[in-house]
C-alpha cells in the first residue's frame, strides 16, 4: 500500500551539536540528532515505473514542514532527507547506505516498496537503525523475530484476506471460496490469510488459481474459478489484473461475492477503465478517511487535511488517497516522536515504536487504532468494508479486525 519528500539540510557535527538527553548519553548514541534538529531518511520512487507513489514522501515532507512551523518536536526541527531510487533495489542499497553512513540520519521512515526494502532490510537491522512504517503491504514486514528494527504500517494483504474471509463467513457460513492470486509474496499473503481463518477446512472450501505477473491476461484463470461454482471470489491481485477479473466476471454473468484488495480497487485506475457499471457489487476495504468520499465533506479532520494540502502541498492532489495515506502515517510518527520525550537515541525511538497503544489520529476511520509491541510489528489490523454501487464506494458494517494469530 506509499508519497512524501524534500529538503536536505546539513547537520553540524554530532559531537558539537548533541543536546543532553534524559539520563546519561553520548554523541555516538544519538546519530542524526543535535540540539536543534532530527534527521530522518527515506528512499522512494520519484522516477521509474511507480513514480506516482512518490507523492507519499512529498506529502510527508510537507507535513514535517508544518510541524516545524508549529514549533518542532522537543525543541528540534525535522530535517527530512529523501532520495529517488526509481524503484530499483540496487539504487535503494546505494541511497540507504548514503542516508545512514553519510547523512547520518537518526532513522528511516516510510521507505517505498517490497523489493527495495527487501534489498536493505538485513543491512539496516545489522546497523540497528529503526526502519519504520514502511510503505508496503506484505505480511513479512511484521517479522519482529528476524527484523526487530523493521515495521510496516498499513494492514497487510494477509490481514485483508482474513477480514474478507471473516465477513464472507458471517454472511454464508458454508461458503465456497475461489481465490485468484499473484504468484509472489502479495498473492501468497492471500493464501495464508484464508488458511488462517479456515484452518483445516481450507482444502475443501477453496479453489485457488495463480497467475504470473508477466501473464497478458487472467481470463482462463477466472473461467476455471467460475467452474468451481464458488459463492465468494477473492482477487488478490494488482490493479491491471483486478480490472481484468472484474470485466471477466461480468462477461461470464457470474455473481459471486467479489472481494478486491484495497491496493487494486482504485476508482481511477481500476473501476473507471473497466466500466463502473461492470464493477457494481465489488467489495474492498478501507482504513483511512477517503478525501474523495462525499461522506467526509464536513468532517473536521478531512477539512484540516484539505487546508494542510492547500498550504503545504498545493502541487499535490488533495483527493488522491496516497496523499491522505502520507498525511496519516506521518501523523502517527509525530505521536511516536512525542512519546520519546526528548530522548531520540535509536534505542529510544525503537522502544517507542514498540509502545504505541490504541493510538487514534483524526484521518483514520473511527474505531481504527494503531497498536504495536515488541512482538507486534503490524500497527494496523482493522479495516471497514465498502461496496461499489455504480457511482462510488459505500462503506458498510462495523470495523473488522484480522485474525488473532
Amino acid at each position: 500500500m506509499t508519497s512524501l519528500n524534500r529538503r536536505t539540510l546539513l547537520a553540524g557535527s554530532a559531537a558539537a551539536g548533541v543536546v543532553a538527553l534524559a539520563g546519561p548519553s553520548r554523541a555516538e548514541d544519538t546519530p542524526g540528532v543535535t540540539a536543534t534538529e532530527i534527521k530522518i531518511g527515506c528512499t522512494t520512487s520519484l522516477s521509474g515505473p511507480v513514480s506516482a507513489l512518490g507523492t507519499i514522501a512529498k506529502c510527508s515532507d510537507a507535513y514535517f514542514r508544518m510541524i516545524n512551523d508549529q514549533g518542532d518536536i522537543a525543541g528540534r526541527k525535522i530535517n527530512f532527507i529523501y532520495y529517488d531510487d526509481a524503484f530499483n533495489p540496487a539504487k535503494t542499497v546505494e541511497q540507504t547506505r548514503k542516508l545512514i553512513e553519510s547523512d547520518d540520519v537518526a532513522f528511516l521512515f516510510s521507505m517505498l516498496g517490497t523489493a527495495p526494502n527487501s534489498a536493505v532490510v538485513k543491512y539496516v537491522n545489522s546497523k540497528k537503525v529503526p526502519h519504520l512504517f514502511l510503505s508496503v503491504n506484505g505480511d513479512k514486514w511484521g517479522d519482529y523475530r528476524n527484523y526487530p528494527w523493521t515495521m510496516g504500517f498499513a494492514p497487510s494483504s494477509r490481514t485483508e484476506a482474513q477480514i474478507f474471509a471473516k465477513y464472507a463467513l458471517s454472511q454464508k457460513p458454508d461458503a465456497k471460496f475461489a481465490l485468484l492470486y499473484q504468484n509472489d509474496d502479495l498473492g501468497k499473503d492471500f493464501v495464508n490469510g484464508l488458511r488462517d481463518v479456515l484452518g483445516p477446512r481450507y482444502d475443501s472450501m477453496v479453489k485457488a488459481v495463480s497467475y504470473e505477473v508477466t501473464d497478458p491476461t487472467i481470463d482462463s484463470q477466472v473461467v476455471a474459478l467460475r467452474a468451481s461454482n464458488a459463492d465468494v471470489l477473492i482477487s488478490g491481485v494488482t490493479a491491471k489484473f483486478a480490472a481484468q477479473s472484474i470485466r471477466k466476471v461480468f462477461e461470464l454473468d457470474w455473481k459471486p461475492m467479489h472481494f478486491v484488495t484495497s491496493g487494486a480497487a482504485s476508482v481511477a485506475s481500476t473501476i473507471m477503465p473497466v466500466g463502473p457499471e461492470r464493477a457494481v457489487g465489488v467489495i474492498t476495504s478501507v482504513y483511512i478517511k477517503d478525501p474523495s468520499d462525499p461522506a467526509w465533506a464536513e468532517d473536521p479532520a478531512t477539512k484540516d487535511y484539505l487546508k494542510f494540502m492547500a498550504k503545504y502541498y498545493s502541487e499535490g492532489n488533495p483527493k488522491e488517497f496516497l496523499n491522505a495515506y502520507g498525511y496519516t502515517v506521518t501523523s502517527v510518527l509525530r505521536v511516536l516522536l512525542e512519546q520519546c520525550k526528548g530522548n531520540f537515541s535509536r534505542d529510544s525511538i525503537m522502544r517507542e515504536a514498540n509502545n504505541l497503544r490504541n493510538v487514534e489520529v483524526p484521518t483514520l476511520l473511527p474505531g481504527v487504532r494503531v497498536n504495536t509491541s515488541p512482538t507486534n510489528h503490524h500497527p494496523l489490523r482493522q479495516m471497514q468494508l465498502q461496496r461499489w454501487d455504480g457511482k462510488g464506494y459505500v462503506r458498510f458494517g462495523n470495523i473488522i479486525e484480522g485474525a488473532d494469530l
